[in-house]
């Protein structure tokens, strides 16, 4: 069994890309927990902002297990406000998510066409040759005679009455200028006929498929000049924390940023707008201005998610009276992360601070969350074996960074918390269940967009 070919099976919470696209629609079957929605998932229950000392001692027993969290997250759109689908220029459409199916606008080809450079002959040789040939792009010619051919280069229109194209390299010339045929010639042979790929009103693709580099190309073969999508989530990007750099070497108990170059491209990669980055610093004013402030689908924040002295995130959600979805998630690293809903329409997704942290919060919240307001069909699970035996947590499920040596996953160092070194080299991460996992254990892969070896492709 290869690393990319072992199924674990689809997690019962996700929304499939039915549901996602329900909330473009505005359906309420299955993307609202109707009756008979299949792998339907009770939304979970609103809570309130615990304070800070009940935060302490309940951390551990509030804390949302990892599959469940993102099983949350990808369904908590659902009961936010419809989105509109959109129609953009087909420059501005790849990576998005068709809102409405790709009907042909016209027969493709929409005429008989050459499928080789060579001569259009009529009836059997040999085959006396008009002077001018036939090039793509130009007017119907007039039609053929028996024992009559004409140069004609490949795309171009198949005068009428022709029965075949004799390709440049099965043809010769006689003294006589006639051409004849080196192989036995099929009627029809070379020659595309109108409609073979496609008729007029005929299905390219269906509504929810992903406008890749070859979709972009098809629908502009199809007559397309612009295609109807569901928009991009706009996300704004928080930064919190006094003791954060912009630019130099870490200094006098300051340290660089590294969440506010790494966020905005990652978010982009999960198929958000990025619409703003800002630095708030432990200001829990400015937070709440920020907050309010924002219009955008999701914010997202980094720090400040834990019950420290200046960990403002829960004191200003409890204070704009934010749901909270799922506070803390036992993952390790990335623990104290959270979930809420703002409005209807709004969500934050609150990052700890350390970067590896951030990106365990990243995949586990932000992903599935975007992905559904994108209206993205989630990725197909797949598992790989370990080279190794890896350690777990004793309680929490642990995401391992990897990087793929064959049909084989090889855990990386530098794996710490606060440490990026060891995603930056990475494949991919690797979810490891409570305890740990043995040598040969195959274990579900989580894959990073941009990962030369990924399965999923980075359109953005």
């Amino acid at each position: 069994m290869t690393a990319r070919s072992a199924r674990t099976g689809e997690d019962p919470g996700d929304l499939d890309i039915e549901d996602a696209l329900a909330l473009v629609r505005g359906d309420h079957g299955r993307a609202s927990g109707a009756p008979g929605a299949p792998d339907a998932v009770p939304a979970p229950a609103p809570q309130a902002a615990a304070r800070p000392a009940e935060r302490r001692d309940e951390a551990h027993h509030r804390a949302t297990p990892w599959p469940r969290a993102r099983s949350i997250a990808a369904r908590a759109a659902r009961g936010g406000a419809r989105r509109s689908p959109v129609s953009v220029p087909l420059a501005d459409a790849l990576g998005l998510t068709l809102a409405a199916p790709l009907d042909a606008l016209t027969d493709l080809p929409s005429f008989d066409t050459s499928a080789m450079d060579g001569w259009a002959v009529a009836g059997p040789g040999p085959w006396d040759v008009r002077d001018e040939g036939v090039l793509a792009g130009h007017a119907e010619q007039p039609p053929l005679t028996d024992g009559e051919a004409v140069r004609i280069a490949t795309g171009a229109r198949i005068p009428p009455d022709t029965t075949a194209v004799l390709r440049t390299e099965h043809g010769r010339g006689d003294d006589k200028g006639r051409l004849h045929a080196a192989r036995e010639v099929q009627h029809g042979q070379d020659i595309r006929p109108r409609g073979q790929e496609c008729r007029s009103g005929d299905q390219l693709l269906p509504l929810g498929s992903l406008v890749t580099p070859a979709v972009l190309g098809l629908a502009a073969a199809a007559g397309y000049d612009t295609v109807t999508v569901v928009p991009r989530p706009r996300a704004d990007v928080l930064i919190l924390g006094d003791e954060l750099l912009t630019g130099g070497l870490p200094h006098d108990g300051l340290i660089r940023d590294a969440l506010g170059p790494l966020l905005p491209p990652w978010l982009r990669a999960l198929g958000a707008e990025v619409t703003a980055v800002r630095r708030i610093g432990d200001d829990a004013k400015a937070l709440l201005r920020a907050i309010n402030a924002s219009d955008a689908d999701v914010l997202v924040t980094t720090g400040g998610t834990a019950a420290g002295p200046v960990d403002h995130v829960h004191p200003t959600l409890e204070r704009i009276g934010a749901e909270l979805l799922v506070d803390s998630v036992k993952v390790r690293p990335g623990h104290p992360m959270l979930l809420a809903r703002i409005k209807e329409n709004q969500h934050l997704v609150g990052l700890p601070g350390n970067p590896l942290a951030a990106v365990s919060g990243l995949l586990t919240l932000a992903e599935p969350l975007l992905r559904t307001l994108a209206a993205r069909p989630a990725p197909e699970p797949y598992a790989v074996p370990l080279q190794e035996a890896a350690h777990g947590h004793p309680y929490d499920t642990r995401l391992l960074p990897v990087v793929l040596h064959g049909d084989t996953a090889v855990a990386l160092h530098y794996t710490g918390p606060a440490m990026l070194r060891g995603i930056a080299a990475a494949d991919g991460l690797v979810v490891v269940p409570p305890g740990g996992a043995r040598a040969g254990q195959e274990l579900e892969l989580l894959d990073l967009p941009w990962a030369p070896a990924g399965i999923g492709v980075c359109f953005t």
